[in-house]
């Protein structure tokens, strides 16, 4: 049994995780900073299993994948990509951010597996949804992650 005070430490080592390992997503590579990015989605996913509503932890999944496409390991981001998407494109609630979020992780995963076809109907629905986004800010930061993946 989790107490409330554990439960406070994985939920907040799960946002620092989370944070961390999306501000290195959109950093110039390096050697390290890739194992500190892959390290920290990890971790994050793994204390969202813990103490995590299933929303938690399919934008856990979405975050893994996105880690995992981004080094190029596309036999593991694919699978991920799929949970995630199946997961977010299924509510009628994912908020309009999210959804692009969706189509670009997944575009990118597609990509890293080498789906040609799939990465290009995924970045066409990313590119897509990324225009529907409302609010500024939710678009730049969604933008920023489309900008990682390769044109099809």
């Amino acid at each position: 049994m989790i107490t409330s005070e554990q439960a406070q430490w994985h939920r907040q080592t799960a946002i620092e995780c989370n944070n961390r390992a999306w501000e290195l997503t959109v950093l110039p590579r390096t050697e390290g900073g890739d194992r500190e990015m892959l390290d920290a989605a990890h971790t994050s996913a793994w204390h969202w299993a813990r103490v995590g509503t299933e929303l938690n932890r399919m934008r856990a999944t979405m975050l893994v994948a996105a880690v995992h496409a981004l080094l190029g390991h596309g036999a593991t981001a694919l699978p991920l990509a799929i949970e995630m998407r199946g997961y977010f494109l299924a509510r009628s609630d994912t908020p309009d951010w999210e959804l692009a979020m969706t189509h670009a992780v997944y575009a990118h995963a597609a990509h890293a597996a080498g789906e040609v076809a799939a990465h290009s109907e995924a970045h066409r629905q990313a590119t897509a949804a990324l225009a529907a986004i409302a609010d500024d800010e939710d678009r730049r930061i969604v933008a920023r992650t489309l900008e990682l993946v390769p044109q099809p």
